[in-house]
């Protein structure tokens, strides 16, 4: 058994983010010592480490409970699965293209700069044109 903050170093997830999963419902609510401490067993940290690379990965909360949802059937097909993890590289694609855009402006920009006064500047004109 573990205490949340050996859970806490085991998996990475901060303390606090364990008590949000919990309450969250992605997280089965810890069972609790006599003294009112939560503990916790293996099956806990795999589920916060699958929660946590889920995360990293950008998945929502709402993709991350319902790739739960499938773990927990392991006989399903992974059809589900793939139609979520497809959703997600669209939005990261998305998020991509749109960080090139920025990229490309921002560049545009310094280069703009001169490095003059900055009454005189390139950045804080094409800011304020904005």
């Amino acid at each position: 058994m573990f205490t949340i903050g050996e859970l806490s170093k085991q998996t990475g997830v901060h303390v606090e983010t364990v008590r949000y999963y919990e309450r969250a419902g992605i997280l089965p609510r810890a069972a609790r010592t006599s003294n009112g401490r939560r503990t916790y067993g293996t099956a806990d940290v795999r589920r916060l480490s699958f929660i946590r690379h889920a995360r990293e990965l950008g998945f929502e909360l709402s993709a991350v409970r319902a790739l739960l949802d499938l773990q927990d059937h392991p006989n399903a097909t992974c059809e589900k699965a793939s139609q979520i993890a497809v959703a997600q590289l669209l939005a990261i694609e998305t998020k991509i293209s749109r960080l090139k855009i920025l990229h490309r402006e921002l560049t545009r920009m310094i280069e703009g700069c001169g490095n003059v006064r900055v009454a005189e500047c390139g950045i804080i004109e094409a800011l304020s044109a904005a």
